[in-house]
């Protein structure tokens, strides 16, 4: 792995002497699906142009594809019943960035999905986050956003072997070395591949801060800075997920944000880190010296919502074998100041850094769509004197709050019926969402698996 490294770094120095494009350069323009998964087009750079007229066009379709990339029209109807029409690509300009992994002079942007009439799609992930900080805008406020994502790296014969092991780098004979909790020792084994990382992250601009090597074998955690534009978090997110691949596959590794890829190690979570500014850039959760009743109040929104968003942040049938009690995977509705078992936990009470820890998305969340939720249960809170109970301290074990649910398919049904998501998403998306995930559910539900060969064939 290390000369694997080495080798790139020596193209990309070589490289970095002449800015002059590679023939085989290009520009990919990237919309969100459903699921957080980017699909576009690639245009040469002799094309570029079309980019930036509007004129690369994809089926609006596309957003409607299922995680194993079925449109579902029977379902929907928005597919070759209707003819599968076309809509635009709109690129946003801020998103433009060179891939460093692709041939020289290859850059990549971020688009949102319109009808062919100028209409942002109702499907569309980004436009859903951007009309929810639209309702901000409206109120003279600013959602600050940041996110923490985990991922696991493992090694690269995943598909041959049909089940994933550590990178070899933290085995010996092939099992894991033990837990390797903030061990520099992990950090430093894929050294390498956290400064491959590292350098995509700049060569992008992406707000990369803090990197730590979380519970499981291979599990690293990179943190992103705040931003004062909820739609560049989410977009600097969606980017963080797409390098880490990229750099990974530069190493002879794999990368994943499965929520619970080993049924032994920890699940990854999308910690999602939330404060608001008023017209004059004060924060509005700073307590100052007193009670942090917004603060509170917005809490109490956001744990009365909870239940209903879950399947955005839990959006498959994996997700929920990361919600396992004793872990840092929030099970119960709750929350609590600088508690990490909690749902929703408050690290600050007062100045700038005063904010709202939401720990419940799962790393496979679709990030545009979760942070719409959170900011939409938020809004509740902002609006009323909302109470949220009791906040659980350390060492407390007599809390009887609501739980989330271990169930993929009443996640569906409390998503299909909230008027809190359609407020938030619309009723169209609301109906899209849950009809497609309930499909995939009754697909899990019905399949048998090897476990259940194991289990079940020689005993009954």
């Amino acid at each position: 792995m290390a000369g694997h490294s080495r080798i790139f770094k020596s193209m990309t120095a070589e490289t970095a002497k002449d800015d002059t494009p590679d023939p085989a350069a290009r520009i990919e323009v990237l919309i969100v699906d459903m699921n957080g998964r980017l699909r576009g087009k690639q245009i040469p750079l002799s094309a570029e142009k079309k980019v930036w007229a509007g004129d690369v066009r994809l089926p609006q379709s596309t957003q409607t594809l299922d995680i194993w990339g079925y449109d579902n029209d029977e379902l929907n109807g928005l597919s070759m019943t209707i003819g599968d029409p076309d809509g635009k690509c709109v690129a946003d300009p801020r998103t433009l960035a060179p891939m460093p992994w692709a041939p020289q002079g290859s850059r990549q942007v971020l688009a949102t999905m319109h009808r062919l009439d100028g209409r942002p799609s109702f499907m569309d992930p980004r436009a859903i986050l951007a009309a929810v900080v639209e309702r901000y805008r409206r109120l003279g406020l600013t959602p600050v956003v940041a996110t923490e994502l985990e991922f696991y790296l493992m090694a690269a014969d995943w598909q041959a072997a049909r089940v994933p092991s550590p990178p070899p780098a933290l085995t010996y004979h092939g099992e894991p070395n033990g837990f390797q909790l903030y061990d520099m020792d992990a950090v430093d084994l894929l050294g390498d591949y956290l400064e491959t990382l590292r350098a995509y992250a700049r060569a992008q601009g992406l707000p990369a801060d803090a990197t730590t090597a979380e519970f499981g074998p291979g599990q690293f955690e990179v943190n992103l800075l705040h931003r004062a534009d909820a739609l560049a978090a989410a977009d600097d997110c969606i980017g963080l997920k797409r390098i880490a691949a990229q750099a990974a596959r530069q190493h002879g590794l794999k990368s994943t944000c499965m929520a619970k890829p080993y049924t032994e190690h920890a699940g990854s979570g999308l910690h999602v880190h939330v404060s608001v500014l008023d017209s004059q850039g004060h924060n509005i959760f700073d307590a100052e010296s007193g009670e942090p009743l917004k603060l509170k109040s917005v809490c109490a929104g956001l744990l009365r919502t909870m239940q209903e968003a879950q399947l955005v942040f839990a959006p498959f049938a994996n997700s929920y074998r990361r919600f396992q009690p004793d872990s840092f995977a929030p099970v119960e509705i709750n929350w609590g100041f600088d508690h990490r078992g909690t749902a929703l936990r408050i690290p600050e009470t007062r100045g700038p850094g005063a904010r709202i820890e939401h720990r419940v998305p799962g790393a496979d969340a679709n990030p545009y769509l979760a942070i719409a939720a959170i900011l939409g249960g938020m809004l509740s809170g902002l609006g009323e004197q909302l109470d949220p109970g009791r906040a659980v301290t350390p060492g407390d074990t007599t809390t009887q709050a609501p739980r989330l649910t271990h169930d993929f398919l009443t996640a569906v049904e409390r998503f299909r019926v909230s008027p809190f998501i359609k407020d938030i998403f619309g009723e169209d998306y609301q109906a899209l969402f849950a009809d497609t995930k309930e499909k995939e559910a009754i697909h899990f539900l019905r399949t048998v698996s090897d476990f259940d060969y194991k289990t079940y064939l020689p005993r009954i």
